[in-house]
């Protein structure tokens, strides 16, 4: 198995995984087509595909943020069992941003993920891939050192719709395991950033970084 980047939408792979994730993202969650082509071309984008016999097989999507000496997953797809792609993403991931932290003189702080409850939301088939089952992505998530952020979580839609997702917890997977709270200004700045290219905030979306900014701490939870 390869572990290849992708930065142009002319990337024969590109289509593949963007055909991949429709099958197995709601359609809410999918960035449209062409809409990704400045995404890709962005250094600080990451952008992998696992291609195993031509195929791409499974994918990652993830940036390192330089100021904060923090990380985030985009996303993880794994689109086939038996395979362990799950891991060979997971590790290629994490050398990678470790060696961008390294570069940066520093080593890693962590990795925020946005991750579904299906303990809330139970209609998320993802496409039916097994290792795309929620309550399985949320173990394999927490075994790998994710927690939870303690509080109510929404997203704007990335349709730019103006809608709020719920169903999802923001949590965060820091180097030292002891870590036990973030400081809010991490976490609104970060939010704030990752949402730019979505000019259409739902009000949900504006109240919640709103209670967040009037507090200094938030704690990291078991997922």
């Amino acid at each position: 198995m390869e572990y290849i980047r992708i930065t142009s939408i002319e990337d024969p792979n590109f289509r593949k995984m963007h055909d991949l994730m429709g099958k197995v993202f709601p359609p809410e969650e999918v960035l449209e087509f062409s809409l990704w082509k400045e995404p890709l071309e962005d250094p600080g984008i990451r952008v992998f595909a696992a291609v195993h016999e031509g195929e791409v097989v499974g994918s990652t999507e993830y940036r390192y943020y330089e100021d904060w000496n923090v990380a985030m997953t985009d996303f993880t797809i794994i689109g086939r069992e038996g395979l362990g792609i799950g891991r060979f993403l997971a590790q290629h991931r994490l050398r990678d941003l470790n060696e961008l932290a390294e570069k940066n003189g520093k080593q890693l702080y962590g990795m925020f993920a946005e991750i579904y409850d299906p303990y809330r939301v139970e209609d998320l088939g993802f496409g039916g891939v097994k290792p795309m089952n929620p309550y399985v992505r949320r173990e394999v998530l927490s075994h790998l050192g994710y927690k939870r952020l303690d509080f109510k979580y929404v997203h704007p839609s990335w349709g730019n719709d103006g809608e709020a997702v719920e169903g999802l917890d923001l949590c965060f997977m820091p180097s030292d395991d002891a870590l036990q709270e973030l400081k809010t200004e991490l976490v609104t700045a970060f939010l704030k950033r990752y949402y730019t290219v979505l000019p259409n905030k739902p009000a949900k979306w504006l109240a919640m970084v709103d209670r967040l900014e009037r507090q200094d701490t938030v704690a990291l939870l078991p997922l």
